[in-house]
């Protein structure tokens, strides 16, 4: 293997379809790092969505109107879908544990980075900067998902990725909550109390890592496999569906508290106090999602969401246009629990649907899964970055009807028909009855004439 991949806890064989392998101490073994990849990947979630909090302590003193603000917050997760795709080749380079100890310590640059520089007089391009090297942080969810990929069969896959990447969400509503906290007691002009709490959190998930994961060895990089997903039009398609789920989830999640103290006029305290609870809904259903992916089908599950959060989104505008906060509350969260469920059931479809094209190619066994994993482990941070640049255009869009408007109404029509696309994307392509040289179903093998979900 080299001297890179000797010492340090590398493992030289892993076969987790192998049955034999996987109960004598596969298993066990993916099951540890998971546990490991979930708290570090939280951590890197919460520092990502850091922004989301730091604006409800940024009072009229600051001199930033709402606009400046969102537009914080959008560089935040432009960056961290950008940083994504290397992240993603990171961990077949260095190995997932080594990885995931670095990508934990260098949380401690834009924590420590905020907690100077948090203070009125600061200049507006002072903060954009900061606010992008938390940017790292949403890096940290495609080498963790690209990871733990590796480590599970298909069979397990959805479940696996959905508690990895469910767990990770939760980082935003757990910081949401932190700065809650701080709000609550000390008042919102003391931030470096939330940030000077993240530093010892940072640095445990750093151990952690270095003492519990391991490198998989089998798991190299492939540049043939990257170039070949990006050619593969299932890799796009299922990019912009994520973008749709996770787009939103994020999206919404970074703007949430915003939104509430421009349109409804909510202080400080009082949006911090409802911010956090649809990421929290979205974030415990991620694994629903995977789930009920694994037993029903990423597409028809994927569906499913789509034409709820058009409904759920017909709510948020009738209670936006009446200015009523109770309906406009569950509709929100209707759209937080809603866009987890989607997160969960599309990243599902990512293995089914290359491991689709292996069997529809003539590949069995081995063969079929070594494909299936070697082409959906490089299509996962591709996609990955892109469905988080749907955050990136959320918050865009809320600038831009706010800055127009002094609304966001405007945005949610925006978003419903984004939704009815992806209805109609989903249907058209995973689940329509289509001749044997279409699209491969994304989670069952290919059949003879017909393929469907």
């Amino acid at each position: 293997m080299g001297a890179a991949r000797t010492g340090g806890r590398w493992i030289e064989r892993w076969d987790p379809e192998d049955e034999t392998f996987w109960k004598e101490s596969g298993e066990r073994i993916a099951r540890r790092n998971l546990v490991q990849s979930v708290f570090s990947e939280h951590i890197g979630f919460s520092i990502w969505s850091l922004w989301s909090v730091m604006v409800l302590f940024m009072g009229p003193e600051y001199g930033i109107d709402p606009a400046g603000k969102f537009f914080l917050i959008a560089t935040a997760t432009f960056v961290g879908a950008f940083v994504r795709i290397p992240y993603t080749f990171a961990v077949a380079r260095f190995g997932g544990r080594n990885w995931t100890v670095f990508s934990a310590l260098l949380l401690l640059a834009p924590t420590v980075a905020a907690l100077v520089v948090m203070e009125p007089g600061t200049s507006y391009g002072t903060f954009l900067l900061v606010a992008a090297l938390t940017g790292v942080g949403g890096g940290n969810f495609a080498s963790s998902m690209t990871n733990i990929n590796a480590f599970f069969p298909l069979r397990e896959k959805g479940w696996a990725l959905g508690l990895n990447a469910g767990g990770g969400n939760i980082g935003v509503p757990v910081v949401q909550l932190a700065g809650l906290l701080v709000i609550g007691t000390a008042g919102a002009g003391h931030p470096r109390l939330l940030l000077a709490a993240y530093l010892p959190l940072i640095v445990l998930a750093a151990v952690l890592a270095a003492l519990r994961m391991d490198n998989l060895a089998p798991v190299r990089n492939d540049t043939g496999a990257v170039k070949e997903a990006l050619r593969e039009r299932h890799t796009w398609i299922v990019a912009f569906l994520y973008v749709g789920t996770f787009g939103s989830f994020i999206g919404y999640s970074f703007a949430f508290g915003l939104v509430l103290q421009t349109q409804f006029g909510r202080t400080p305290l009082q949006a911090a106090s409802l911010t956090f609870v649809g990421p929290l809904l979205g974030s415990l259903v991620r694994p629903v999602g995977g789930r009920l992916a694994d037993r029903f089908g990423g597409a028809r599950i994927t569906l499913g969401t789509f034409v709820t959060m058009g409904a759920a989104t017909g709510l948020v505008i009738l209670a936006s246009a009446r200015h009523s906060l109770p309906v406009f509350l569950t509709g929100f969260v209707a759209l937080f629990v809603l866009s987890g469920l989607g997160n969960g059931s599309t990243y599902k479809m990512i293995p089914g649907i290359f491991q689709a094209q292996a069997l529809a190619r003539g590949l069995t066994g081995e063969a079929a899964a070594a494909y299936g994993r070697r082409l959906s482990g490089a299509a996962m941070g591709l996609i990955g970055a892109v469905g988080a640049l749907g955050g990136l255009g959320i918050n865009l869009v809320f600038r831009g009807a706010f800055l127009g408007s002094g609304s966001g109404t405007p945005a949610f029509v925006t978003f419903l028909g984004f939704y009815a696309v992806c209805c109609l994307v989903t249907w058209a392509v995973y689940l329509r009855v289509r001749a044997a040289t279409a699209a491969p179903a994304p989670d069952r093998p290919a059949k003879p004439q017909l393929t469907s979900v």
